[in-house]
């Protein structure tokens, strides 16, 4: 019991503290940038060109692998027919036939002229020295056969080899070259994308602290009107005034509640729009530094070089300049199909049944090396009419560049006439504010005294109303227009 208690109590001081949770500007970006997924996806991106432009650096080292295999083949490969598989078998045996049918005409013929020779060579071919011969030369044959076999029914072969490129027309330098200006231009492309997120974040947050000081205003406003309310009917009663400016009082209260309600609306809305960029749950309670403050300070000073700021900063104007060396890299790449190609190889070779001692069923192996050189000799102009494309590609981007600087100095120049203008509303304001408090003073002064009407104080309660409304409102124009002015500049975010 004590640690549930305990437990209890614990959950409850979170509960309030989360129920009081304050956020200041900075805080709300930073909530922003840790939660908004297009950032997130624009961060993987980045990962993804940095592990690209590693492996084009591989391809500046030698490239090794390894390649096996094994088949079976129904039949093998024999490099003698049957009949010279048969003569090398019986190699003696026809040999001897051979001799015995030569030598018998040769016999007949020394038989005539020296019959004891004769008898004696008739003697030496009956007793069967040539058999012997004859059967040496047969096992010969046979052994001769046998090793002409290649027995190529179970094949086995592999293979290590090595690829080391010497000149590929500078296709390699130039397809790192790409990789790494792509990984630059991710950099710029997630910048960009930040600054959009505070861009947004900043206009939430000075929209949610706008309502709360018209939702003060108004609830200033209807309590105006209803203690005017009040001393009208009190007024009634005393035959000072009549219904019809009772009725007209009442009507203004109904206004002032009313607009009370639109701004509850608006300003719930408004916090879930920034919950929803700060990736908090829609229901989260929370309060804003600037809601308590009774002034913004707002900052007027200028810079004196936007333009040449934006030109330097803008993430849009760096993208579109890493693009453009892009698209340079990938004429060389274009152009590098024309050009030979020199590379150097080597390898290993192992195979079963082997060949480098006749044919054997082990695994014998050798090594090899040598140059290898491409050079393309006619394709029918298909390398120069894709240098063209590739170089029209490049004419593209530097105009879409030039484009771009033009757009981008006059969204510069009318963020500067904005931010001139929201001055000038927001000294204006001020003014209107001050003789709005001094024209409700004399108002209520001379209602309390009886000289001057409810309609007149009624219409001062409204214009001061309208100029404390006004007067936000021209701050966080202010605020606005510098946030605006310092996005197209490319100077909104960390760091800048």
């Amino acid at each position: 019991m004590k640690r549930l208690f305990g437990f209890l109590i614990l959950a409850a001081f979170s509960c309030m503290l989360h129920a009081q949770r304050v956020l200041s500007l900075d805080s709300c970006r930073n909530m922003a940038i840790a939660n908004n997924k297009s950032l997130l996806i624009a961060k993987e991106r980045m990962q993804k060109a940095h592990y690209d432009r590693k492996a084009a650096f591989t391809n500046f080292l030698p490239d090794f692998s390894a390649t096996g295999t094994y088949m079976y083949f129904s039949d093998e490969i024999s490099l003698l027919n049957d009949g010279q598989k048969s003569a090398l078998n019986h190699m003696g045996t026809s040999l001897q036939q051979g001799l015995t049918q030569a030598a018998t005409p040769i016999i007949q013929h020394i038989a005539q002229t020296n019959p004891q020779l004769a008898a004696s060579l008739q003697q030496a071919i009956q007793s069967g020295k040539l058999d012997g011969m004859s059967t040496a030369l047969n096992q010969l044959g046979n052994e001769l056969t046998d090793a002409l076999r290649t027995d190529t029914r179970n094949v086995w072969a592999g293979a290590v080899t090595l690829m080391q490129p010497l000149y590929m027309g500078g296709k390699i330098r130039a397809y790192h070259r790409i990789t790494k200006f792509s990984e630059a231009l991710a950099r710029t492309q997630h910048d960009a994308q930040l600054q959009d997120l505070i861009l947004n974040t900043d206009d939430a947050y000075w929209t949610v602290v706008s309502l709360s000081y018209k939702k003060k205003m108004a609830e200033s406003f209807l309590d105006l009107v209803n203690r005017l309310d009040g001393d009208v009917e009190k007024m009634i009663r005393e035959g000072v005034a009549t219904k019809a400016d009772g009725l007209t009082v009442k009507v203004k209260v109904n206004e002032a509640e009313m607009l009370l309600t639109k701004v509850d609306n608006g300003l719930a809305l408004s916090k879930m729009v920034l919950c929803q960029l700060c990736g908090m749950d829609l229901d989260t309670k929370f309060t804003l530094t600037d809601e308590d403050r009774t002034d913004l300070q707002v900052s007027e000073t200028v810079p004196d070089d936007a333009v040449q700021r934006a030109w330097t900063y803008r993430p849009e104007l760096k993208s579109l300049d890493w693009a453009n060396k892009i698209y340079e890299d990938k004429v060389r790449v274009v152009r590098s199909e024309m050009l030979p190609s020199l590379a150097l190889t080597g390898g290993y070779l192992v195979s079963n049944p082997s060949l480098l001692n006749g044919f054997e069923n082990k695994f014998r192996g050798m090594w090899n090396v040598g140059i290898m050189l491409s050079v393309p000799v006619f394709h029918w102009n298909e390398g120069i009419y894709k240098v063209k494309a590739a170089k029209s590609e490049v004419n593209i981007a530097r105009l879409q560049q030039t484009e771009a600087q033009e757009k981008i100095e006059l969204q510069v120049n009318q963020s500067l006439f904005k931010n001139t203008e929201a001055q000038k509303r927001l000294a204006l304001s001020e003014k209107n504010m001050e003789k709005a408090e001094e024209n409700l003073r004399y108002a209520d002064k001379g209602f309390k005294e009886g000289v001057i009407p409810v309609t007149n104080v009624m219409e001062a309660q409204t214009a001061w109303l309208s100029a404390q409304s006004d007067r936000i409102d021209a701050q966080i124009d202010l605020k606005l227009a510098q946030t605006y002015l310092q996005k197209a500049m490319g100077t909104l975010g960390p760091g800048l």
